[in-house]
């Protein structure tokens, strides 16, 4: 099994080349970063874990700009967004962006995304909030358009565009694998059945309440479940006994470990200390 790892990449920790270089030295197999274009301070959106949000949540780095010195910095480590919120994001910028760093990096880019908790967040955005799912949905397969055909056009409730050509291309064949994150309902289960290469779950307890929820909605599509990427991504390490079940169930081969959000020596040793109790055990 590989191990990759997850961090918020701010001004305030560890450098996005250091912990990049120091991740591929160390023998782990992918850096995925998080996303918040900006932070409203008005709180009405919670995360319950927290009683005051932490400070990384508003000091995010743009993500594909993190992603692309990491890149330039690193040769083999997979690079990924975990989550980028495409709702905020206008595609045909974005699909250019993304297709430019998976150009740079060597068919390295791995492309989460999500659909946001933060309602004031993707207000500023003008996305209505019941139409974030829908308005993710018609980007990535306008995206996908984009990078995998001479001439693109799209024409959505939320997306348009006319015939148009958009280059350069992804190195990756059709554009960078698309994962969706979340913990895993029903409702995702089908959008990742429908549109996604993969689910970016969040924590072992969402891998054994949602898997048989994808799986059946593959199904339901006739596509084959055993196609799908599964990255468990974030949230506590897992135990021993969670690796050994991710192993069991045969469809997991990277398990994601979060990093601090900590000066450079901190993460080092948490590093070191992944690479013992994970990457080497």
């Amino acid at each position: 099994m590989r191990f990759g790892l997850t961090m918020f990449a701010t001004d305030l920790t560890i450098s996005i080349t250091e912990i990049a270089v120091a991740a591929e030295e160390r023998g782990f197999a992918s850096l995925f970063v998080s996303e918040h274009t900006h932070l409203p301070t008005s709180r009405r959106s919670n995360l319950p874990m927290f009683d005051e949000l932490p400070v990384e949540y508003g000091h995010t780095l743009d993500p594909l700009i993190a992603l692309t010195a990491a890149a330039g910095a690193t040769r083999t480590l997979r690079l990924g967004t975990g989550v980028c919120l495409l709702a905020q994001r206008e595609p045909i910028v974005t699909a250019k962006a993304i297709a430019s760093l998976d150009l740079l990096s060597g068919g390295r880019f791995d492309f989460g995304v999500g659909f946001g908790w933060n309602v004031e967040e993707a207000e500023d955005h003008q996305v209505a909030w019941s139409a974030r799912r829908a308005m993710v949905r018609e980007r990535v397969l306008a995206m996908r358009g984009l990078w995998r055909d001479e001439i693109a056009s799209y024409d959505g409730e939320h997306v348009r565009f006319a015939p148009s050509w958009c280059w350069p291309k992804p190195v990756q064949a059709g554009g960078p694998p698309v994962l969706l994150g979340g913990m895993g309902g029903p409702v995702l289960a089908r959008h990742i059945a429908e549109y996604a290469d993969g689910w970016l779950p969040v924590g072992a307890m969402s891998v054994e309440y949602g898997l048989p929820l994808v799986r059946r909605a593959c199904e339901a599509v006739g596509r084959d479940p055993a196609g799908l990427r599964v990255v468990p991504c974030g949230g506590f390490p897992p135990t021993p006994a969670e690796v050994a079940r991710f192993h069991e169930l045969g469809v997991i081969d990277e398990v994601v470990l979060t990093v601090p959000h900590a000066p450079a020596d901190t993460v080092l040793r948490t590093l070191d200390h992944y690479v013992k109790a994970y990457v080497e055990a």
